[in-house]
């Protein structure tokens, strides 16, 4: 077959589309509500019925931790095991793979049009690669080149300890740890954790909180209308930079840091006059370390499901 199907499946939408076997390229994408199918194999049905194509492979990705045959969604209902899947699609090869997985596999097959440079020096060839972004959750993973392959190495490094660095976030961590059992970097990082941010600021300084959601919060705080957004965004974008700079820390990324996601995208220009870089860079003796690395915002608008093809390719003896 010389096409295959690609899915990249989040708390709330559902997007589908083919992948050529031989380039990568992408098409019919098509997205759904995953509130309007009982299961993932409903809504991949569903996609299949809807373009007429004839499948054998295919790869989706999902935003939960895959690390068996029994996977469970995060933030959805949706619950299955891969080999009945499969079996009852009459597929010869379903691969489920965690979503930034599937980001991270995009990263070679990217072009320079679909990411945007945030500082540092040139990529390495063969160093290793990190993968983060922001969006109903924070997703990690990173990426390293070893045997003629690329070895994507997913976790979910969204859920480490969040770590305040300044007096403000202090405060932030104070009010976080009223309202959770345990304060991650997701609880920050996140459009949920923009919300939690700006209450944070809020209540610590003994005011109540407007009912804002994070698109509220971002429109704000871009058309400067408002100290509290102004404030969030800014946090935000430095506590992008901290967990970033953690990220190349940890494994040496001198091949790049790449951020994704559904947020940070959106207000790229924003976003790189901020103080993100900075913070990236702030690790004391080690600024100079990180000042080499450099970070893009990818803006490819299917990463997931680009990801997602190349990784099935690679499976099925593509070279990438």
């Amino acid at each position: 077959m010389s096409q295959i199907l690609v899915g990249d499946i989040g708390g709330t939408n559902a997007r589908f589309a083919l992948a050529d076997l031989d380039s990568g390229e992408i098409s019919q994408i098509k997205i759904y509500s995953g509130l309007d199918f009982p299961t993932l194999e409903a809504c991949a049905r569903q996609y299949i019925a809807d373009t007429g194509a004839q499948i054998e492979h295919a790869c989706i990705a999902i935003a939960c931790p895959v690390t068996g045959d029994w996977v469970q969604m995060t933030n959805h209902t949706w619950k299955f095991s891969i080999k009945e899947m499969r079996a009852s699609m009459g597929l010869k090869t379903l691969e489920i793979i965690n979503d930034f997985t599937a980001v991270s596999m995009a990263i070679p097959a990217l072009k320079e049009s679909d990411k945007i440079k945030i500082g540092g020096g040139e990529p390495i060839l063969g160093k290793p690669i990190a993968i983060y972004g922001a969006g109903t959750g924070l997703g990690v993973a990173h990426l390293v080149y070893h045997g003629g392959v690329w070895l994507p190495l997913p976790g979910e490094g969204g859920h480490v300890d969040f770590a305040p660095h300044t007096e403000e976030e202090d405060k932030v961590l104070f009010q976080l740890r009223r309202m959770f059992n345990h304060v991650s970097f997701e609880r920050v990082l996140s459009g949920p954790g923009l919300v939690n941010i700006y209450n944070a600021i809020v209540r610590s300084e003994d005011r109540e909180p407007e009912n804002y959601m994070p698109k509220d919060i971002t429109a704000k705080a871009l058309n400067q209308t408002d100290d509290d957004c102004i404030r969030t965004f800014r946090m935000f974008c430095q506590l992008m930079g901290r967990f970033g700079g953690n990220l190349a820390l940890s494994m040496g990324t001198f091949g790049g840091v790449y951020i994704a996601g559904g947020i940070v995208p959106r207000f790229v220009e924003a976003f790189q006059n901020s103080g993100f870089r900075q913070a990236f860079e702030e690790k004391g003796r080690f600024n100079s370390y990180l000042a080499q690395i450099p970070v893009y915002v990818v803006t490819h608008e299917a990463v997931g499901l680009l990801g997602s093809g190349a990784y099935l390719r690679q499976v099925l003896g593509c070279k990438l």
